[in-house]
């Protein structure tokens, strides 16, 4: 008989121990932890004691998170898209650029036309004057176009050639300075003496009057001085003030917005500033003179982003 009671003896790598409760959880936490790591991973090494044969199943669960990802991602792309878009257009007004350019255009043209005129006039001949006439155009073309050739060079980092362009720059701006100076003063002084040697009915009167207090004094005081020949005298005195105050009027009215700015002036100052007419008529000279040639600074002003 064999005796039952005695059993072969198995292998110790066979006898496996039951796990603990707290064991359980703690490789279930572990399952767990690695099914998530190869969700965004792929899959990695197997867990120890964890059967390697089974079939792995995360393909899917990688191709649904970066199709999530993909779709999270492209709406933020849009709206990058979309807020430099309208950046850009609150940055550039094409309405004020255009208007600027415009300006810019318009005074350049009166500039060269002010300037061309007067330098041709300086000249004694004809070759002369057509050569004084191109050195005018000539230095506002280039005080057009120098301050945004400047600018470039100096955004591209070529200082030193900024700094060499700004130099000519001033040089043909003060150029064309003298001579707006030398073509408004021309005119201005014309206009105002053609106005000022008009004949009034004021000054009609006040001459005949003179005359006649002449008349009458060389008539008087050709027998000799005497009380009759020094009252001639005052008369002829008093009709010259006459004469003089007609004429004075007559010179204010030949430049009008002079004293109308100094009146101004002086009532909303409420008499504390009284400037002279002849300050607003330097003030108005300087204007006439600056404005035509500040075409270039405008434009590059337009064309900077």
């Amino acid at each position: 008989m064999i005796d039952e009671s005695v059993q072969p003896a198995m292998p110790q790598s066979d006898i496996r121990r039951a796990k603990s409760g707290a064991e359980r959880q703690r490789a279930y936490r572990e399952r767990l932890r690695h099914k998530r790591q190869n969700a965004i991973t792929g899959p990695g090494e197997p867990i120890a004691g964890e059967p390697t044969d089974l079939p792995i199943t995360t393909d899917v669960t990688v191709t649904s998170a970066a199709s999530r990802l993909t779709r999270v991602t492209s709406p933020v792309t849009d709206v990058t898209h979309v807020t430099a878009t309208r950046h850009y257009v609150t940055l550039r007004s094409p309405i004020g650029s255009y208007g600027i350019t415009a300006a810019a255009l318009a005074l350049a043209a009166v500039g060269i036309t002010m300037n061309g005129w007067f330098a041709q006039t300086l000249g004694s001949t004809s070759l002369a004057g057509y050569l004084f006439l191109a050195i005018g155009v000539a230095s506002d073309l280039a005080a057009l176009a120098v301050p945004h050739a400047a600018c470039r060079l100096w955004k591209a980092r070529h200082r030193t050639t900024a700094v060499v362009g700004w130099l000519v720059w001033a040089i043909t701006f003060v150029f064309a300075v003298t001579s707006g100076v030398g073509f408004a003063s021309t005119n201005i002084s014309d206009v105002t003496l053609a106005r000022a040697s008009r004949v009034t009915p004021a000054v009609t009167m006040a001459q005949d009057g003179l005359r006649d207090a002449v008349t009458s004094r060389n008539r008087e005081c050709s027998g000799g001085v005497g009380r009759f020949c020094r009252e001639r005298e005052q008369t002829v005195a008093e009709r010259q003030r006459a004469l003089d105050v007609a004429l004075n009027s007559v010179e204010h009215a030949a430049d009008p917005q002079s004293d109308a700015a100094a009146k101004i002036v002086a009532w909303l100052s409420a008499g504390i500033a009284k400037p002279g007419a002849d300050t607003f008529a330097m003030l108005r000279l300087t204007l006439l003179a600056v404005l035509p040639q500040i075409g270039g600074i405008l434009l590059m002003i337009a064309r900077t982003r």
